[in-house]
């Protein structure tokens, strides 16, 4: 799947597609205005990735101290990006894969 695809994805369904990466999911319910259920995902990840999507999801909160924190455990620094840039940027990261 290509970042347009995704993106397109939550612009027409209302279920993500089959077959994402849990934290892809995460990002696709935020992207559809759920953080609740994108922070639900994101909080039972345990891997660089999900601490990512994690870290993400509170800078969106608003919660740079919570952020900082899950920067530090995926192992990135904290993102200065607009919020929509660097969602684009996580997504296309995981999209492409290991």
């Amino acid at each position: 799947m290509t970042l347009t695809e995704f993106k397109e994805s939550v612009a027409q369904q209302d279920q993500p597609p089959e077959n994402l990466s849990e934290a892809l999911q995460a990002l696709w319910y935020e992207r559809k205005g759920d953080w609740h259920r994108a922070h639900q995902i994101a909080q039972d990840l345990h891997s660089d990735e999900g601490a990512w999507v994690h870290a993400y999801l509170h800078r969106k909160e608003g919660d740079l101290g919570n952020a900082r924190y899950w920067y530090s455990r995926a192992g990135r620094p904290e993102s200065k990006k607009e919020l929509a840039e660097e969602w684009e940027e996580i997504a296309g990261y995981l999209l492409a894969g290991p």
